[in-house]
């Protein structure tokens, strides 16, 4: 059913590996192995705008987290009336959960077509083609070397071959590693960059465990062949490169671009509000401040009042007729 991916994903590899003959020996392991690595960079570029798109998807479920919080408060005992009102929420606001899941889905397929036709080419018989590529270029892949490895081989065949090839096992396991630690970064990069969003979140909690069993998926990397190593490692690199520009271009809110107010600005702002509400109050500014600082100044204590002096009076001189207890006669 996807041999249609098959081909397309052999024809790639073919064409790239004919452009990279012009500068290096065509049945090298690095012609191959460039192949591979520009196919990488080739899907990779094509995805940045899904990755930007999965930012913005992001950034929009964050802001409507309080409204989704608040809807789980409302209808935490009806989850199918729950789940109606935070689609319609996010449909009214344009907002899709599965944006931020797009890269991934878009990539699957590549590493699905590139892991079947490597290891077609291991498996092929002689004088068989393998979709796209021709029998002389599958015979060129599978003599290809890089370091004592060959594009198809894998960590557990190198292993179990009788007798073992030491420089396959060494490069395929360093490869493994490689990509085990760069799985890990990746997604522990993005984790830390994302916004503050439900812990509660189906992808949170997805992320959260991915963070986890990233190291494991080097378990898995030892059944890969060298070039599915070899696009794992230049994808992850690619990743870790493009998240840092990323998101240097649109920082998330509170971070680079958009800085909590300091304690400077608050103060103005408060100013600022004070200003307003005293301009309602029919008051200039001007006027509020003179009056302010009359207010602030120190109110002088009011002086004693000064007791009034008494008044000397000065005898007067009665008349004779007075002065004694006789009369005139």
């Amino acid at each position: 059913m996807l041999d249609w991916l098959y081909e397309i994903v052999s024809q790639l590899i073919v064409w790239i590996h004919t452009g990279l003959s012009v500068v290096v020996p065509e049945d090298s392991g690095w012609a191959w192995g460039g192949s591979i690595i520009l196919l990488t960079v080739l899907l990779r570029l094509l995805l940045v705008p899904l990755f930007v798109k999965q930012i913005h998807a992001s950034r929009k479920m964050q802001e409507l987290n309080p409204k989704v919080q608040a809807l789980r408060k409302k209808y935490k005992n009806d989850k199918q009336r729950l789940n109606q009102e935070v689609m319609k929420l996010y449909q009214e606001n344009g907002a899709n959960p599965l944006s931020g899941c797009l890269p991934l889905l878009v990539q699957m397929p590549i590493f699905i077509g590139l892991f079947q036709t490597l290891k077609r080419i291991s498996d092929a018989k002689e004088g068989h083609d393998v979709f796209a590529m021709k029998w002389d270029l599958v015979q060129s892949a599978q003599n290809a070397n890089i370091f004592g490895a060959h594009i198809p081989d894998t960590f557990l065949n190198a292993w179990g071959a009788n007798p073992k090839v030491w420089s396959a096992i060494v490069v395929t396991g360093i490869a493994v590693v490689i990509s085990s630690i760069t799985t890990f970064f990746t997604v522990r990069a993005s984790m830390k960059r994302q916004p503050v969003t439900d812990d509660a979140n189906p992808m949170m909690q997805a992320q959260k465990m991915m963070v986890f069993l990233a190291p494991l998926f080097g378990l898995f990397g030892l059944g890969f062949p060298l070039g599915v190593l070899m696009y794992w490692v230049t994808s992850n690199s690619w990743t870790l490169a493009q998240q840092h520009y990323i998101y240097k271009k649109y920082p998330p809110p509170g971070t680079n671009g958009e800085a909590a107010p300091t304690t400077t600005a608050k103060v103005g702002a408060k100013a600022g509000g004070a200003k307003a509400a005293l301009s309602k109050n029919g008051q200039s500014p001007s006027g509020m401040k003179a009056k302010l600082k009359k207010e602030a100044e120190p109110v002088p204590e009011p002086e004693a009042e000064a007791k009034p002096k008494a008044a000397r009076n000065q005898p007067t001189r009665k008349p004779r007729s007075k002065r004694s207890g006789t009369q005139k006669r």
